[in-house]
């Protein structure tokens, strides 16, 4: 049995032996055995320490055989693994004062820093070192631009191009929802109020001035659909843009038609919520029914539906008074005297006084024609006929002489206006029947047709 002593030297020797390996050394266990039995041959000769590069490599070359790793004169190539730098001479030579020429280290290798991209950053996982990943993100309301991860490779250069982040996403902008009113009563638009609505940016949160295409709020909106657009602009040029109508709705009864024999007149767009309509005859008749109707909320008329009826005039009276009497606050009279209906200035004048262009507004205006000689006279209003009596006695009423044609204007209270011994043109008539205290439709009627006619 071995002593203790022994077991312990055989330890050390073991021990001694595995020490002179180190990974990356280029050296092996059996070369290490080859080296001890080089190194007692020539204990003389001066030998260097073993070289080791951390990160790297060493090949040794000596003059001495391929076993002399450090003895003497012996030269050393030095490389480094991938990712890794040499700092310091490429080949090292084992001097005579047991050194070796100089000193190397393999550093990690390192790329360039990375710039800070405006609205984002990035994280890396070893920095700017070799293989460190390095992943890139933005800020909320901007996208990345480029490759999000980059790794620093063995040429110290990152793979792809450094990203940046871009403002790409639009504004955001909200519209109130479809408006829609009923035009004013007697009116054909609406006036419709909303608040103007504002953006928002997600990225730097400054926009531009919001951009109105269409009509402003609180303006007049006219019937049917209005389209309104708003916009908005941010810093990177990014448009939002949202739309909505504005709708009016005119309430409409249907039109009405004019009586027979009659006029109809009215207000705003003839049938819409408000809207009048007037109603009038043509000279020897009566409006029977509403005078006006009024286009209601519910879609109906008021009142009711007129009709022009023959205007009933009593001959039978004794008086030409009596006769005036029935037109009293109803029409101006215009009453025509001539000896003979084959009278040409009698004929022309009737001609003229024809509801044309040129004619006379027979609206306001009854005709009362006296025919014949006294006293065998005959007068008749329209187609009736009139005593002979009550002809003459309104003869010398309004004192027409019996012997030419004449004309005279009496207005609605009998009051005589005018005598024209001879034929009056259109114009004359309208110039006079334009002087009476008229409405100012009726006025404004007149006028036109008499600028109208020579």
């Amino acid at each position: 049995m071995r002593s203790p002593s022994v077991c312990f030297a055989l330890l050390l020797a073991v021990g001694a032996r595995f020490s002179l390996a180190y990974q990356g050394s280029g050296y092996s266990l059996l070369e290490d055995d080859e080296d001890v039995y080089a190194h007692n041959r020539y204990k003389d000769t001066p030998w260097c320490s073993p070289v080791k590069v951390k990160y790297g490599y060493a090949s040794c070359r000596s003059s001495y055989g391929g076993y002399y790793k450090n003895v003497l004169g012996t030269k050393c190539n030095i490389r480094c693994q991938k990712g890794y730098e040499l700092h310091g001479p490429q080949q090292l030579v084992c001097q005579s004062n047991k050194r070796w020429s100089g000193k190397v280290l393999c550093k990690q290798k390192r790329c360039l820093t990375l710039s800070m991209p405006s609205n984002g950053g990035f994280k890396c996982s070893d920095g700017a070192y070799y293989n460190s990943r390095c992943e890139y993100y933005c800020s909320p309301g901007y996208q990345l631009k480029g490759d999000r991860i980059v790794q620093c490779m063995d040429n110290k250069l990152w793979s792809g191009k450094p990203a940046s982040c871009v403002d790409v996403e639009p504004p955001r902008i909200q519209c109130p929802s479809v408006k829609e009113k009923i035009a004013e009563p007697n009116k054909l638009t609406a006036r419709i109020f909303w608040d103007t609505p504002e953006g928002r940016d997600t990225a730097d949160g400054i926009l531009t001035d919001v951009i109105l295409k269409g009509l402003p709020p609180g303006s007049y909106f006219s019937e049917g659909d209005h389209k309104i657009q708003y916009t908005v602009f941010d810093r990177a040029e990014n448009k939002g843009t949202c739309k909505f109508l504005v709708k009016v709705r005119v309430r409409r009864c249907g039109k009405l038609n004019s009586p027979e024999n009659g006029y109809i007149k009215c207000s705003g767009d003839g049938d819409n919520y408000g809207a009048t309509c007037e109603f009038s005859c043509i000279g020897g008749y009566d409006l029977q029914g509403s005078p006006a109707r009024v286009c209601q909320f519910n879609l109906g008329w008021s009142g009711t539906e007129p009709s022009c009826t023959p205007m009933t005039i009593n001959v039978g009276v004794r008086t030409a008074a009596a006769l005036l009497d029935q037109f009293y606050e109803k029409r101006r009279l215009l009453i025509l005297s001539t000896p003979t209906a084959a009278n040409f200035f009698y004929r022309m004048q009737l001609g003229m006084l024809q509801p044309a262009q040129c004619g006379l507004d027979l609206r306001h205006i009854t005709i009362i024609e006296l025919v014949g000689i006294f006293p065998a006279q005959l007068g008749r209003i329209g187609s009736k006929l009139m005593p002979p009596a009550l002809a003459l006695q309104l003869r010398l009423l309004l004192q027409i002489p019996h012997y030419n044609f004449n004309m005279v204007v009496v207005d609605k209270h009998g009051v005589d206006k005018e005598r024209y011994p001879f034929p009056a043109t259109p114009a004359e008539l309208f110039t006079l029947v334009d002087s009476f205290p008229l409405r100012k439709d009726e006025m404004k009627l007149q006028g036109e047709a008499g600028q109208s006619c020579p």
